[in-house]
């Protein structure tokens, strides 16, 4: 009767309003998108869409007919999603993503799965914002803060925050006895993309007149900020402990601390592949202790 993947371009004019928007969101021109909408109402034999002063529309038929093109649309999205699974299952791939400080510490614990499941194989899907495991940004997460309530899990350590500063800064400045001192002192912290880490939201919340003298969208950022003297700032100690230039000034700090856990979808994790490295995490648990919390 008509070409399925017209329907995309009829959602996408009916969400964004217009087939310019339309087009930039299919990486499409917008005459094509004209175009495909015009031979679906051909097909269909009845009008769509009605076009206004401030764009398009859909007619009382085309809003019955979204219903329809979001169910198939949705059911296209899980039919891709479950080839894809089922490539990677076959692959052995499992697409790990984790803060990426943290990498060069899981290396002997990842060389250990391999050596144990020779036929799997870990690829990183290093961030320090969450990926979402929902939309298939990655398959296995772990990950301290909090998590959706979709994901499944298991809880593998304490992720632990304290206050650093460089040595020289030390030196220079002195450290803060108390943490109402912060104020007193240049802070670093994390830019506008991580507004809404728990970093953040305590620093407002304890220094909200301080000097921020540097921001940073990841944790190496600010190890770096504070290892050259801008200021102090939250770390994990995980991370910073293994520095010799820093100094752990305050802390830890309660208000900061968090559950790492690793965390995946649940479908994803009744596969042979997921449920491997599940059993291995949890059998080298101990050892993951010291590589998340130092």
């Amino acid at each position: 009767m008509f070409d399925w993947d017209d329907l995309k371009h009829l959602l996408a004019v009916a969400r964004r309003g217009s087939t310019i928007a339309a087009g930039h969101e299919l990486g499409l021109s917008q005459s094509t998108v004209h175009r495909r909408l015009l031979e679906l109402e051909r097909r269909i034999g009845r009008q769509l869409v009605t076009r206004h002063s401030t764009g398009y529309r859909l007619t009382e038929f085309g809003e019955e007919l979204r219903a329809y093109a979001e169910r198939v649309e949705a059911a296209v999205k899980d039919l891709e999603q479950h080839a894809t699974d089922s490539a990677r299952e076959r692959a052995g791939v499992i697409r790990l993503t984790c803060p990426e400080p943290i990498v060069p510490r899981m290396m002997p614990f990842i060389d250990r799965f391999h050596a144990r499941h020779p036929k799997l194989r870990i690829e990183f899907v290093t961030s320090d914002r969450y990926l979402d495991l929902l939309k298939g940004d990655a398959d296995v997460a772990f990950r301290s803060g909090d998590t959706e309530d979709e994901l499944v899990g298991r809880k593998i350590a304490e992720s632990v925050w304290a206050i650093y500063a460089s040595a020289a800064y030390v030196e220079r400045h002195g450290k803060p006895a108390h943490v109402e001192d912060l104020a007193q002192h240049p802070l670093v912290s994390f830019d506008d993309t991580m507004a809404r880490h728990r970093v953040v939201q305590w620093l407002k919340t304890t220094a909200p007149d301080a000097r921020i003298t540097a921001r940073n969208n990841s944790v190496l950022g600010l190890v770096y900020a504070v290892k050259s003297g801008l200021g102090i700032g939250p770390l994990p100690t995980a991370i910073a402990d293994g520095e010799p230039d820093l100094v752990c000034v305050l802390g830890p700090i309660p208000e900061l601390a968090r559950s790492w856990r690793l965390l995946t979808i649940p479908d994803l994790r009744k596969t042979p592949r997921i449920s491997a490295f599940f059993d291995f995490v949890m059998e080298e648990r101990e050892a993951l202790k010291a590589i998340l919390t130092g």
